[in-house]
């Protein structure tokens, strides 16, 4: 007899709060370690080095959130078949997925970095900035290829409920990136190339930690077989499609609005770059929030407990709003220290002082957008999740963020991004509440109509 799911019992604010805790660790180790990166760097004492990082990170983005799509769907589809009782499955679905995700990691990379000089240069960047923010794209975007691999390995440990796994595997690595980040960038005098040959050596040791605890300790992943991978690509990619599409809202919201921040500056962007490390670092917890309990959505319902399904979305909610409150309040204390520690003048000054006085209280409304997220791609309706979020980033971010511009200078893009979240965040919170009301099994959920039932079982002709 195959072992039931580890959400389908218990408090699900308990799994809420245990899943998202491991799984904020985790990302907020990451991203703390990216900020160190940054660090390192602000500390040679060139602006232009810390902007070209900005600009790169702003292109590097959209293949980082197609990794993140990819490692959404591979937990949907994995945690309904474990919550339905058929752990065979999801161990062959785990398996198609690696291969699925370095595959079309592998294309994106080569695209961007085939037209990183045109990217970085349509995002603001000029001269020389825009040749170092290429020269960094060249060297570290490859290594999001074992990246995406390590991130739907962590996937199909959080599927399964095993977050602390998951959260081990960026805390290792990331402990490899901060000895030797300092040791690259000054030691041995590489400068910026340090600081990329750093983020590629972390993104290697994600996979090799991933393997490790997914496929040798915890034996998730079984080994892919062209008929499995034929007959999982078309469930998978159903909710893929949308989850990627989901995804790249986030890095061309970014990109946009990196447009809009650059007109102000080399100071400017060196404190747009600060506040997206600061973004991720501090909201580490809401950003995780998506993912972390996603397993929980998909397996009471691939079991059909839909009163643990509507449970699970309150309380996400309301650990989202807690959060928040606590994180501005930090923010508001610790505005002069992080000013001084990355050496921010001018503008630089104001960008931060508007970030942590508004933007970070919007992050109530996006943390509320996340969890409908979650709960859209989890329960069969992942193209409402690409839609709310592209309203938000596609539509709502650049007029905003331009109008607010132009009474409040560069302190204006902190506003507009803070404006659109807030409203997109509220619509997109009461339809995912109405949505998760209204079903009463995974009958209900067709995946925007693609299948009949959310993620039928594609071995079931397979022979024994």
């Amino acid at each position: 007899m195959q072992a039931p799911g580890r959400f389908l019992n218990g408090s699900t604010m308990g799994h809420v709060v245990r899943m998202t805790a491991t799984g904020a660790m985790g990302i907020t180790f990451v991203f703390l370690v990216d900020a160190a990166n940054l660090f390192w760097v602000s500390q040679l004492g060139d602006a232009q080095l810390v902007a070209a990082i900005g600009f790169a990170y702003a292109v590097q983005f959209f293949s980082v959130s197609v990794a993140v799509g990819l490692m959404i769907a591979a937990t949907a589809v994995i945690s309904q078949s474990i919550g339905a009782g058929n752990r065979d499955q999801a161990r062959r679905q785990a398996g198609a997925g690696v291969v699925i995700a370095a595959f079309i990691l592998t294309v994106v990379s080569a695209l961007i970095v085939l037209l990183r000089h045109q990217l970085v240069g349509f995002a603001g960047a000029e001269g020389e900035t825009a040749r170092l923010a290429a020269r960094y794209l060249a060297i570290t975007i490859p290594s999001l290829i074992p990246m995406s691999a390590a991130l739907v390995l962590s996937g199909t440990l959080r599927a399964d409920g095993f977050g602390a796994k998951a959260m081990y595997i960026t805390l290792l690595s990331g402990c490899v990136l901060m000895v030797v980040d300092p040791v690259l960038i000054f030691w041995m005098g590489w400068g910026l190339d340090g600081a990329a040959i750093g983020l590629v050596l972390f993104r290697f040791s994600l996979l090799a930690v991933a393997v490790f605890l997914a496929v040798v300790q915890m034996k998730l992943v079984d080994r892919p077989r062209l008929r499995t991978l034929r007959n999982i690509a078309g469930p998978f990619m159903a909710v893929a499609g949308p989850a990627i599409a989901t995804q790249m809202s986030t890095p061309v919201g970014n990109y946009i609005l990196t447009v809009v921040m650059a007109r102000h500056g080399d100071d400017a962007m060196a404190a747009w770059a600060v506040v997206g490390r600061l973004t991720v670092v501090v909201f580490g917890g809401v950003f995780a929030l998506s993912g972390a309990i996603g397993g929980i959505f998909g397996q009471n319902f691939g079991a059909g407990q839909m009163a643990r399904v509507r449970s699970t979305y309150r309380n996400a909610l309301v650990f989202c709003c807690v959060y928040t409150v606590i994180a501005w309040g930090l923010m508001l204390v610790a505005t002069p220290y992080v000013i001084a520690a990355f050496g921010l003048t001018g503008v630089g000054v104001e960008v931060i002082r508007s970030f942590t006085l508004v933007g970070v209280g919007g992050f109530v409304f996006i943390g509320a957008l996340f969890v409908s997220n979650a709960a859209f791609n989890n329960l069969g309706r992942p193209g409402w999740s690409t839609l709310v979020n592209w309203i938000k980033d596609g539509v709502l971010s650049y007029p905003a963020a331009a109008w607010l511009a132009v009474g409040f200078g560069a302190s204006g893009v902190i506003y507009g991004q803070a404006l659109a979240g807030a409203v997109m965040g509220v619509v997109a919170a009461t339809w995912g509440w109405f949505y998760v009301r209204g079903l009463r099994g995974p009958q209900d959920a067709t995946l925007d109509d693609v299948h009949p039932r959310p993620y039928p079982n594609p071995d079931r002709h397979r022979r024994r």
